[in-house]
């Protein structure tokens, strides 16, 4: 679930050329979310009109249906049981907005951040031009910017916000230039420092038949906690509410009052149910960042459409005012859109905030496809298709990213990445992944013609899209115990960041004790020999967190660092070596953590 990780851009001017050359939406139960002063105004002075907003969030490039469990939604039914649905696909999430406007005169789709990056590789190769297209067709109006939009710079967010071929890969096929995004790119909160403005718009007044209606948006204060330094390079984060409050003002002195903020940070909701009642019994089943944010942004914003957790929730929130006001996520990767629908009084220029009400809705396969988004798909699988459907490795069956603390996948990855250390030098003996690395499962059924149980380059480039290298260097004993009590102290500890460690490497996490304590140190074992704090060990982790990511900081004192490969490559080069049709990878018990509870 985890969005942090970024990725360093990787020339890919040598593959393209070779490129060259070769329906029903389930619906959650509404939410109301009432201001009193707001209600009592005299509304009957004019016609109220019709507004309806549809938002998404996280969509991370997956332009194709997702695999396995990153392509399903839960669904509470009435019996309290719940039930799993397929879901996502550009093309059905086309085909499920263009159904939720019609008959909405007034309509305007919006996002959250997260559109692009850490994609899979029929938009990752293509360093996200894809998306920015389907987002075109589809009709996205406004989005905030998120973390993951900082992935390769803020000089290729501009490209992707304006157009222009990517400057080392250039164009992808003869004659066809990128145009860039139709919609505006907001970023509040984030500061070119060289100019001390904002790096690009701060918000945006849309108006839809005479209904005014101002967006701002800002992401995540703390992005560069969990984007490589590279990519936030010039750059400063602001406070989200304090920044949402002042453009509130200077949109109201423009004569602006229905305003809506885009803001990539998000909550986590008490059930994973989409359609879950956040409010029922009187209290928020709302916890995290969000709900501190939403009780400081001043009560002239009218909704809040958040990201960054990946959950789905459409929940009130109290303003500084006291009054409830909708807070919303649709999960990610396309899967939910969230539909609000809204009185704006053109009297008051303003939405009357008791008639907010907000549900989020499944983007089904059921429903047909929207022909132009396919037709976009094809075009890229063209390009794609060598390089996407080359076997690299086999599978007995599904290797998950799922567990507590320690995965399946998290194992396979962290042993990956210790054998390419190994090949660079010998005396590696540790490899540690952060999870928020980690993009999507190994699924065994096949996705394509490949055969089940084959893992093609394109599913590998899915659970591994950042183009990370892969980094050695010197921690002592006492670093790597700092390192390992990092995940549950510091800024990890009100969410943990369990890492995912290589064989070798066993240790007991404490969960009845509090802080740093939980990783009990005297269980820390490598090759079954207790860790000796004053010697030294040769450590494999990613580029991201050799630079302190994920508030790792004792990674970045590690010293003689030397750096390898990317970190898919190490993936692709351990499965192709170690597994075949005839003895294919069988997925770890995932036990080198033992959890007590």
């Amino acid at each position: 679930m985890s969005p942090t990780h970024s990725r360093r851009p990787a020339p890919r001017r040598a593959l393209i050329a070779a490129l060259a050359t070769a329906a029903t939406l389930a619906t959650a139960g509404a939410l109301v979310a009432a201001n009193p002063a707001q209600a009592g105004s005299d509304a009957n002075s004019a016609p109220l009109k019709d507004l309806q907003l549809l938002a998404i969030n996280d969509f991370h490039g997956n332009l194709e249906p997702p695999a396995g469990s990153s392509g399903r939604v839960t669904e509470r039914q009435a019996d309290g049981t719940t039930k799993d649905i397929d879901a996502g696909g550009v093309e059905y999430l086309a085909s499920s907005l263009r159904t939720a406007r019609k008959g909405h005169d007034r309509s305007l789709t919006v996002a959250a951040g997260d559109i692009v990056g850490a994609s899979p590789l029929l938009s990752g190769l293509f360093h996200d031009e894809p998306t920015v297209e389907a987002m075109n067709k589809l009709g996205l109006d406004v989005t905030g910017v998120g973390n993951h939009e900082f992935d390769e710079g803020k000089d290729e967010l501009l490209r992707l916000q304006n157009g222009g071929c990517h400057p080392v890969d250039g164009c992808y096929d003869q004659g066809r230039k990128f145009k860039g995004a139709d919609y505006p790119i907001l970023s509040a909160n984030v500061i070119n420092e060289k100019t001390g403005k904002p790096l690009l718009k701060p918000y945006v007044v849309q108006n839809v038949k005479g209904a005014k209606v101002g967006f701002i948006g800002v992401t995540l204060k703390g992005t560069p906690d969990v984007v490589t330094a590279a990519g936030v390079k010039g750059l400063k984060f602001l406070d989200e509410a304090e920044t949402i409050n002042k453009y509130t003002k200077e949109l109201q002195q423009q004569g602006i009052h229905a305003i809506v903020a885009l803001v990539h940070e998000g909550g986590f909701p008490a059930s994973s149910a989409y359609n879950y009642d956040c409010d029922a019994g009187g209290s928020t089943g709302l916890s995290g960042p969000i709900v501190d944010i939403a009780k400081k942004v001043a009560p002239e914003v009218d909704a809040l459409v958040t990201g960054h957790t990946h959950n789905a929730y459409v929940c009130s929130i109290p303003d500084p005012a006291g009054h409830p006001r909708l807070v919303t996520s649709a999960a990610s990767y396309g899967r939910l859109f969230t539909e609000l629908n809204m009185k704006y009084d053109p009297r008051t220029e303003d939405i009357v905030r008791a008639t907010v009400k907000g549900s989020n809705r499944v983007v089904d396969r059921t429903q047909s496809k929207a022909a132009d988004l396919t037709q976009l798909l094809d075009y890229w699988q063209t390009l794609a298709a060598p390089v996407a459907n080359k076997p690299v490795g086999y599978i007995t069956k599904d290797v998950t990213r799922t567990g507590a603390v320690e995965s399946p996948l998290g194992d396979l990855i962290a042993d990956a990445q210790l054998a390419h250390a190994k090949s660079l030098d010998s005396r590696a003996v540790v490899a540690l992944m952060n999870p928020g690395g980690i993009r999507a499962d190994l699924v065994y059924a096949a996705s394509g013609k490949e055969g089940d149980g084959v893992v093609t380059f394109g599913e590998g480039f899915a659970v591994q899209p950042f183009s990370n290298t892969v980094n050695l260097k010197n921690l002592t004993g006492a670093q790597l115990i700092t390192v390992l009590k990092q995940q549950v102290s510091g800024s990890n500890a009100a969410a943990p960041k369990y890492l995912q460690i290589s064989s070798g490497l066993t240790y007991t996490l404490d969960l009845t004790k509090t802080g740093a304590d939980r990783v009990v140190e005297d269980s820390i074992r490598l090759d079954g020999k207790p860790i000796d704090a004053s010697a030294t060990y040769r450590v494999a982790m990613n580029s991201f967190l050799a630079d302190g990511g994920d508030g790792f900081t004792e990674f970045a004192k590690g010293t003689d660092q030397l750096v390898g490969s990317d970190d898919l490559a190490a993936l692709v080069d351990y499965l192709t070596a170690n597994t075949s049709a005839a003895a294919p990878y069988a997925p770890t018990a995932a036990d080198r953590v033992t959890v007590v509870k």
